[in-house]
């Protein structure tokens, strides 16, 4: 089903930049994948501006039950954003829609792109390297990329022994925690 509604997203999409990857994030929300909330952690408003914008002739009739979005156990939100602002290769409401769904899902437990609901990592590269083109430079060893945003906010601040987020719960914990031999 992800892929029906991946490819109708597209058949609706008006071509603009990061309508190939919001398709992708909308396809899998819709089938309950990724970690997104509600309105993919937009508010109701703001997540019809983005349909409208992006794929004006697609409807969506039933929205996936979510959990509401807890931003409680993420006092980090505003520097992540004012952090992914600061990047950005444009400042306007497309760009405030993507810091939103990105820091939304930087609350689940997996990778960013699995959280998100993209279909690969390099997917996810592809969307950083267009709107955050001089952040996705600095990841020069590959980083996986929620490690690499909250390492670079956490030297920003200068602190240096940064929690990573949700790593107790990662399936990869292992390849990052475990024996270096």
């Amino acid at each position: 089903m992800r892929q029906q509604h991946y490819q109708q997203l597209i058949a609706c999409s008006n071509g603009l930049p990061n309508s190939e990857f919001l398709a992708q994030i909308i396809a899998s929300w819709l089938e309950g994948e990724g970690a997104l909330p509600n309105f993919l952690g937009l508010t109701d408003l703001e997540f019809h501006q983005l349909l409208a914008y992006y794929f004006p002739n697609y409807f969506i009739s039933i929205f996936p039950l979510k959990r509401k979005i807890d931003f409680s156990r993420m006092t980090e939100k505003g520097e992540l954003q004012q952090f992914l602002r600061h990047f950005a290769v444009q400042q306007n409401d497309e760009i405030e829609w993507l810091i939103s769904i990105i820091v939304a899902a930087c609350l689940g437990e997996n990778h960013l792109w699995q959280d998100l609901g993209l279909f690969s990592r390099d997917a996810l590269s592809a969307l950083l390297k267009k709107n955050f083109p001089e952040m996705a430079a600095q990841n020069v060893y590959d980083m996986k990329w929620k490690k690499f945003i909250y390492k670079q906010l956490c030297d920003a601040e200068g602190i240096y022994v940064c929690r990573s987020p949700s790593c107790e719960y990662c399936t990869d914990y292992l390849n990052c925690f475990g024996d270096e031999d």
